[in-house]
């Protein structure tokens, strides 16, 4: 069983216990693995931490897990605790925490065979059914640039990969694990594909990093004993399940896998997974009041009202949309200085708030998908065919139409389908540009649209192709993070004439 990318979306875990539980009783033989990022994302994280997934966690009584780049987005002590109070040991063989003086006391660099809880290892070995199981970790390489691990270094994956395949063979282990967040084709400079391309010896990778959520196993036959990988989306929405039969000699005979739904409803609106009471019990009382009264809390407030929703958002340009793009566009560009405009569907721009406080409640409302930013790597003509799928509608009001920033177009919402852009410019400075068709610009976005919701075929090639990173923060946060940075944390967003339609001007 596995899970990944879970970001302290707690809401369906009483119902991800049961599961576990419903797998347990008919598969007595079992492993119960993490692949990272529990930390950040809602607000359950905000106020405590970790520790209330933490808590769930050891319920679920899982076997091991491994950092996520996010794991790395506090301080030494947030993440020191969250090892410290857990009940099932951690494995990373690409990580050296040996000169982070409060996380060094944590850290084994070595294979062990009888792993403690509450520590961190190379890898494990588990014993499952008489059977010997080596697993091991992999964080990505470039969680130092969307991250802030400090002295925490990361060093090659597939180095990193085939010196604990020569460690567990030593040990006798044939059966061996990869329990990994680096993303299946995550676009960065290391992923899943990759990596049982050119290590040989790994019969499972369990990832995570880009939210896949792979309804089947991939099986990648590159060397004479296959490599099974499998990613279970993200969010807590499913429960990871991969059936692997072994021959004597450790080589892959058999597999089947799938993902539990675990928002899954009946006909009559009820979960088809029922809660776990007494994680739905510590849940709602331990947990929730103190969420629930912080979405409550007034975190800046606006001038003007801020349009949004549907129709405006779906239209043309408003101020709110105008607002979110810009924070896009400037977390984008502390990761990547390259990054110079940045594009939010329409659709995603879910409601209007009036003039006066804003609150987290506020903003979970105009944003309550938790998207995360991605940023593409485009042609200018790409960029061109997108701005032109955005419009193809118009004036029919469409959640695909773009809100921008770093950029503006005009178009004619009169002409045919694929005739109405007139001109597009990319900001240069104080002054705007031509885009040019054949250079390269680094577009941020949200992910959804990345892999080509909305229809976003150009991007999703990108995506295909490797071309988008994925440092992973969530849109509400970026919001808000950009709100807290404005003077007094207060705004009065503009129309600017970003998106301008003759049509309406004639």
């Amino acid at each position: 069983m596995h899970t990944n990318d879970t970001h302290a979306n707690l809401d369906s875990v009483p119902r991800k216990i049961t599961a576990i539980e419903q797998v347990r009783a008919e598969k007595p033989y079992n492993v119960l693995l993490s692949a990272g990022d529990v930390f950040s994302g809602t607000l359950y994280f905000n106020k405590f931490l970790g520790q209330a997934d933490l808590e769930f966690m050891n319920m679920a009584k899982y076997d091991a897990m491994t950092f996520g780049n996010h794991e790395f987005d506090k301080d030494s002590e947030t993440l020191g605790n969250f090892i410290k109070n857990a009940q099932f040991p951690f494995v990373s063989a690409n990580i050296d925490f040996s000169k982070d003086d409060l996380l060094k006391q944590y850290f084994n660099q070595k294979y062990s065979s009888k792993p403690n809880n509450a520590e961190i290892y190379n890898g494990i070995v588990k014993t499952i059914n008489g059977e010997k199981v080596g697993i091991f970790g992999l964080t990505t390489e470039e969680t130092p640039s969307i991250a802030s691990p400090g002295s925490v270094t990361f060093s090659n994956y597939i180095e990193s990969a085939k010196s604990a395949v020569a460690e567990f063979e030593k040990q006798g282990v044939n059966k061996i694990v990869a329990l990994t967040h680096i993303g299946y084709k995550d676009g960065g400079i290391d992923d899943d594909t990759q990596l049982a391309n050119h290590v040989e010896g790994i019969d499972v990778i369990v990832g995570g990093h880009d939210h896949r959520g792979l309804t089947e196993p991939v099986l990648v036959e590159k060397f004479d004993e296959p490599t099974i990988i499998v990613q279970a989306n993200e969010y807590n929405k499913y429960l990871g399940t991969l059936d692997v039969t072994f021959d004597a000699d450790g080589k892959i005979i058999g597999h089947a896998g799938q993902l539990i739904d675990l928002n899954a409803k009946t006909e009559a609106g009820e979960y088809v997974i029922p809660a776990n009471k007494e994680a739905s019990e510590i849940l709602n009382t331990k947990y929730k009041p103190a969420v629930d009264e912080m979405e409550q809390e007034v975190v800046g407030k606006s001038e003007v009202e801020l349009l949004g929703g549907n129709p405006p958002s779906r239209i043309g340009e408003t101020n709110l949309g105008n607002f979110i793009a810009d924070g896009m566009l400037a977390k984008a560009k502390s990761l990547n200085p390259k990054t110079v405009m940045a594009v939010q569907n329409g659709g995603g721009v879910r409601t209007t708030l009036p003039a006066g406080d804003i609150t987290t409640g506020s903003i979970l409302k105009v944003l309550p998908f938790s998207n995360t930013l991605g940023i593409m790597e485009l042609k200018g003509s790409e960029i061109a065919e997108a701005i032109e799928y955005s419009v193809e509608m118009a004036p029919t009001p469409n959640g695909r139409f773009l809100q921008v920033a770093g950029m503006k177009f005009k178009y004619d919402s009169s002409k045919p389908a694929g005739e109405k852009v007139l001109s597009i410019e990319v900001q240069n400075g104080d002054k705007y540009e031509p885009l040019n068709n054949e250079e390269t610009y680094f577009v941020a976005t949200n992910v959804f649209t990345a892999k080509g919701g909305d229809g976003y075929t150009m991007f999703e090639k990108a995506f295909n192709e490797g071309r988008v990173s994925q440092p992973g923060y969530v849109d509400w946060e970026v919001f808000k993070e950009h709100l807290e940075a404005q003077p007094n944390k207060t705004i009065a967003p503009q129309v600017e004439g970003r998106i301008i339609d003759v049509a309406t001007q004639k």
